[in-house]
């Protein structure tokens, strides 16, 4: 991955909330030992089996975080949006990594040295009670996403990621057009399927007009059925 040029980098207090609990001294210090990279598309960042050395902040375009399945399925389990933070459950925890990220377009990452981030947060409890947080929410979500995946049927599974995107990323100007464009098979990764059945279902949900399919573009035009096929599908 391409290191960014100095005057292209973007504040830190711009971009993650939680940077905004650290002092002006330690946003300075941050600023100066991160490393700025820049991601082309489909390119990865980490892999299963690294050992992690940095915190991922995310600063521009979009990151999946995945598992690697038998015969090379692979299963999405996150989805990484601008200012959010990934990579660092398996830092914290001295672990190495047991997900893959890599880059769904060019991204731009900010990438922080573990002695960096650990001698601050050692000096900011509120720095340490945010990631805290950030794990327990994790923790639930991950909880949720196993009864989603292994107890739900295909049609729950397909229309709670298409929720799952709408809540995360929002929609276009339309009201209606998700602002993600996923490929067919990262849609089905995140779902849980095979390509074929995510392509399935997708044509049974426009045949049954909860949603327009345009290319890549995905239009949900009724929300509540999708609502009450995610509960009990």
């Amino acid at each position: 991955m391409a290191t960014k040029r100095l005057k292209e980098i973007k504040p830190i207090e711009e971009t993650a909330d939680i940077w905004t609990l650290l002092s002006s001294d330690q946003a300075h210090y941050l600023q100066t030992n991160l490393q700025v990279i820049s991601a082309k598309k489909n390119e990865v960042i980490y892999s299963d089996g690294e050992i992690p050395s940095h915190l991922f902040c995310l600063v521009s375009g979009k990151v999946k975080v995945y598992k690697q399945g038998i015969g090379g399925r692979n299963q999405i389990v996150r989805v990484i949006k601008p200012n959010e933070l990934f990579g660092y459950r398996a830092m914290f925890a001295h672990e190495a990594y047991v997900t893959c990220a890599s880059a769904i377009e060019p991204c731009v990452i900010y990438a922080i040295p573990e002695d960096v981030i650990v001698s601050i947060i050692k000096n900011n409890a509120q720095l340490a009670f945010a990631f805290i947080q950030f794990l327990a929410v994790d923790l639930g979500i991950s909880d949720s996403r196993t009864v989603t995946l292994t107890q739900k049927h295909i049609r729950g599974r397909l229309a709670e990621s298409l929720l799952f995107l709408r809540d995360n990323y929002g929609v276009e100007s339309d009201g209606i057009t998700l602002s993600i464009y996923l490929s067919r098979e990262d849609l089905a990764s995140l779902s849980n399927m095979t390509t074929s059945n995510a392509i399935r279902t997708l044509s049974l949900f426009s045949n049954e007009g909860m949603i327009v399919v345009e290319g890549r573009k995905i239009k949900i035009v009724d929300v509540e059925s999708l609502v009450k096929i995610s509960k009990f599908g």
